[in-house]
Order: C-alpha cells, then structure tokens, then sequence
C-alpha cells in the first residue's frame, strides 16, 4: 500500500474515533503539513465518505451520518468484539427476520481480516462450546423492529398488525413503552388504549408497524423487563398454582426465576428463629404440573400448596420415589 494511501486511511480511523479533530491535530497524528490534511479530506470526500467541516475556534473536521455507511476500520479486539457479538447473537436466537444478515457481515469482516487474527478467531470459535441450546428461530421483521424502536424512544404510538398463537388477526394501536429481548425472543410492552390495559406482545408475530401522530407519557419509574416477565409468569395457562414457600423472593427465584412465576414477600411476624423466618407467596401458571414437584424439592425449603389439591398428590408421588430410591442398597460385586 502507497504511503498516501495508508495515510488517508489512517485518517478515515482517526475520524471514525468520533468527534471534532482539528487540522494541526490531524497533521501532527499523519506527520504531514495542515494543506495535506485537507487534500486528504478531499480525497474521502471523492470516495463518498461524509466528512463534515466544523468552523469556528474549536472547529476541524468530523465524520456525519450519510445516504451508505462509510468504510469501517477496525482494530483487532474491534473486529473480534463484532464477529463475537455475531455469532452469540444468533446462537442466542436475537436476530431480525432477514436471519441471513448476520451470516454475511460476518464473512465480510472474516474475509478481511489479517490471515494471523483470522487463524486465531478461528481457534475462538472452534473451541467454544454454549452451555445453552441454541435459540429458536422467532426473528421480528427488520422493519418492524426499527419502527417500534422509534416509537418507543419518541413516546409514538404505533400501529401494529398482530397475528395471535392461535392465528387470530387484528390490528391496534400501542403506546409502547420498551422493548424486551428474553429467552430468544424479542417482545414490546406497553398500553393498549382501546381497553385501558398493559399489553405485551412478540414482535415475531407483528407483521406490520405504522408510527402514528401525536405522543403519549410512559409511566413513571418504568421496568419494560419486568413487565414482561410479569405478563409471561401470568399468562392464561390450564393450571393455576398458588403456594407460600418459607424464604426470601431472592433465594426462591434461583430455582423460579421471574419469567415463570411471580414472588411476593409476605410481612414478617417478628422474633428470631427458624419459625419465624419470612415466607413468600409464589403463583405460577402452567400447562403441566409434572415437573413442579422435582423443582420444590431443589427448593429444600418448607412450603405450603394452598392450590391445586392435584399437585398435592404428585408431590407425594415425587417423595415416596426418592425415599424408595434411598433405601435401595448397591448390588453385590
């Protein structure tokens, strides 16, 4: 490469580190004279790359958003930090709907990589196991996404088309109020004004989004996450669970975290001393309550099934099992 192509594109990296650079700045970093600089600029200028000049005490040159993103110069741990962030966000299953996106931004990036950090991130890559299986394919129209972004950073409602689990299909107007990615899926929140009532959907299943005219004000002290793992822990599902477990909502969550039930601390009777310990109220709705059992008694906490009386009967199914499986002694030899 011909020094004063090197140079450009080393001043092409210095402007894309952001903000205002001066020309004696510039100069100095290249080891060139301020009239080159300004030749230079020139030439990103010709290659259709926006540089903007700034005038004043504090002025230079600066990069602005324009109609094509501009040549990226990477550095090495930038360039592994986006080809990282690639492929974990499609192991995690958070991608748009044009999946194949991903895949070809990372051959991009790959093929210019110097062959000695291309052999490296290769072995990254070859030895990386997930402990997670991969995500399920439920990827939101890009569109989509990028509408209700907007709306939700402007406080827009939005008009959305939405095909529900079971196929029925309606339009509606939202005032969202974030957007949630969980578990592999990406989900908006917010408040639906024809019934008065929160709201939360999968973007995956919006085929359609409009921003409409006007505004509207989120609540105060607002926790999109934690509004949609309310809305998924109570969810109409074929069984209604309703327990008092002895512990903390903190030490109950490892075992069911947010998304699948909702913990609430009772108030504490007072005093020292196991039998006073503070209990909590846990509901859960659930289409099976065959594995509810195994996961109270990871819990290895006293609890209490105030509904329904079938799970009763499968918990004391679960403990006469262990109990056989305990007193079974090892066979001979």
């Amino acid at each position: 490469m011909t020094r004063p192509v090197a140079r450009v594109l080393t001043l092409l990296e210095f402007l894309q580190s952001g903000g205002v650079r001066s020309v004696p700045e510039l100069a100095d970093r290249l080891g060139v004279d301020e009239r080159t600089v300004r030749r230079y600029v020139g030439h990103l200028i010709d290659l259709g790359v926006p540089v903007e000049s700034v005038r004043g005490r504090y002025g230079g040159y600066r990069l602005t958003s324009g109609y094509r993103m501009p040549p990226l110069m990477l550095s090495d741990d930038e360039a592994l930090a986006v080809l990282l962030g690639l492929v974990a966000g499609q192991r995690a299953g958070l991608m748009t709907a044009t999946g194949t996106a991903s895949e070809t931004a990372a051959a991009k990036v790959r093929r210019v990589l110097p062959e000695r950090l291309g052999r490296r991130l290769d072995a990254v890559l070859e030895s990386l196991a997930f402990t997670a299986p991969p995500g399920r394919s439920a990827a939101p129209d890009s569109d989509v996404l990028l509408s209700v972004a907007d709306a939700v950073r402007h406080h827009r409602p939005v008009s959305i088309r939405y095909t529900a689990a079971d196929g029925r299909r309606s339009e509606r107007t939202l005032h969202p109020y974030g957007l949630v990615a969980h578990s592999g899926r990406w989900y908006v929140t917010g408040a639906d004004p024809a019934i008065g009532e929160d709201r939360t959907f999968r973007l995956d299943r919006i085929t359609g989004a409009a921003i409409l005219p006007g505004s509207f004000e989120p609540p105060a002290a607002l926790d999109p996450a934690e509004r949609v793992l309310s809305g998924l822990a109570t969810a109409p599902y074929r069984h209604e669970v309703l327990l008092r477990v002895r512990g903390t909502a903190e030490q109950i969550r490892t075992r069911l975290p947010a998304g699948i039930a909702l913990v609430r601390e009772l108030p504490s009777s007072g005093g020292t001393g196991p039998e006073t310990e503070s209990w909590s109220r846990v509901e859960l709705r659930v289409d099976r309550l065959d594995w509810l059992p195994a996961v109270l008694a990871s819990l290895d906490r006293p609890f209490v099934i105030e509904r329904p009386e079938e799970l009763r009967g499968l918990v004391e199914e679960f403990a006469a099992r262990l109990a056989d499986s305990a007193r079974r002694r090892p066979l001979p030899g």
